[in-house]
């Protein structure tokens, strides 16, 4: 959904209304050519809980294909050597 930057400065409710019923970014233009994004804050936070869950899934994947990972306790050896090192 598309709406000019006059729409925005001058409704906003309405602007404010349709984002929260559609749960859906609205792009706001400026002079006819995008400028930014409007949505509401539900939708907002879901969005980024998704973009979250997502690189976890990534890092999964990564050592599910043999990416190399460390144990509890070469972690803790290489956290206390950095520590020295400080």
């Amino acid at each position: 959904m598309i709406k000019a930057s006059a729409t925005l400065r001058n409704d906003y409710s309405t602007i404010s209304n349709l984002a929260r019923s559609t749960s859906e970014p609205i792009y706001i233009t400026k002079n006819g050519e995008g400028d930014g994004v409007f949505m509401n804050i539900d939708a907002f936070e879901k969005r980024e809980q998704a973009l979250e869950l997502r690189a976890k899934i990534m890092q999964a994947e990564e050592r599910l294909n043999g990416a190399k990972t460390r144990s509890i306790f070469e972690a803790r050896k290489e956290l206390r050597e950095r520590a020295g090192t400080i």
